[in-house]
């Protein structure tokens, strides 16, 4: 069987598959590429914890020695914190990841895959990828929008970073039809901070009712997820004026060190980290968490 042969999925999350109980993936790129050594193993932590709290089972999602990995024990998120040579995998890396038996961080496309391979119907992150600015130039689109478009796997997120075009993002969401859902919001979130200036296509202010949109939607086999939007709560919500600032500034550096495709956005937030003073990775983190939490709720009415 495929699962047998490339998948391997911890005795906690299979008996609570088996049981028809909650359960909630996570990535592990956030772990491997997205925060520094020790926050990203602590988070790492207070991620799963926050999903057990909460009545669910955690499932973070990586690629260790050739083998999906769907549940994490301590020693593999502690490589995953602080291994060498782990790739960032999207769904084009995977099989060239199992056949070589290399180690990979899945970002949220690979994550939805692997999802959706072990039947986990739900999944919280910290802000989705997107349509990079001047992409009319570069066609450096993320695959997680495809993958949105086509894996019947909810997400949810605070939004897209705002290093991203978050128009231009949203425009490519609707031509997928990927419906995108605001928690308790008709703005979609900028990920560091609650406003963007755009609307989504519709609000739905409980858990209980994001649960039933999606088994409305996937009960029609309208093939594909949706993107639930959760603001960053108010308290770490970032000065606008602040991040663009150090976004434009982290862009104009980027740019000049010649940083495209995977290599852009780990650099994008270490500059825009070190420019806010350590602000931009405690919101980060305070995002993520909340977004678990909430991922939990829906997970309990699915």
């Amino acid at each position: 069987m495929i699962i047998d042969k490339y998948i391997q999925i911890s005795a906690e999350v299979k008996s609570a598959l088996a049981e028809n109980k909650p359960v909630v993936a996570l990535e592990s790129t956030i772990i491997s590429h997205g925060m520094p050594y020790p926050r990203n193993y602590e988070t790492a932590f207070k991620l799963e914890q926050t999903i057990r709290d909460n009545n669910a089972v955690p499932a973070t999602i990586a690629i260790i020695n050739g083998i999906i990995k769907i549940g994490m024990n301590d020693s593999d998120l502690e490589f995953l914190s602080t291994g060498e040579n782990i790739i960032k995998a999207s769904r084009r890396d995977i099989s060239v990841v199992l056949s070589q038996k290399l180690n990979a961080a899945t970002t949220v496309s690979a994550t939805m895959i692997c999802a959706k391979l072990a039947s986990i119907k739900i999944f919280a992150t910290g802000g989705i990828g997107g349509v990079h600015r001047n992409a009319q130039q570069t066609f450096d689109i993320s695959a997680d929008l495809t993958e949105l478009s086509r894996t019947n796997v909810a997400v949810v997120s605070s939004g897209i970073k705002s290093i991203l075009d978050i128009g231009l993002t949203l425009e490519y969401l609707e031509t997928a039809g990927v419906p995108v859902i605001g928690y308790k919001t008709d703005e979609f979130p900028a990920f560091y901070t609650r406003e963007s200036g755009y609307k989504v296509n519709y609000q739905l202010n409980s858990p209980r009712e994001i649960a039933e949109t999606i088994k409305a939607k996937w009960e029609l086999e309208l093939e594909g997820g949706l993107l639930i939007a959760n603001p960053i709560a108010e308290e770490y919500s970032m000065d606008s004026n602040t991040i663009n600032n150090a976004i434009k500034y982290a862009l104009a550096k980027a740019d000049g060190k010649g940083k495209k495709g995977k290599a852009l956005t780990p650099f994008l937030l270490a500059e825009i980290n070190d420019l806010t003073g350590g602000a931009s990775l405690e919101a980060n983190i305070q995002l993520v968490l909340s977004n678990a939490m909430l991922a939990s709720e829906i997970a309990n009415f699915l």
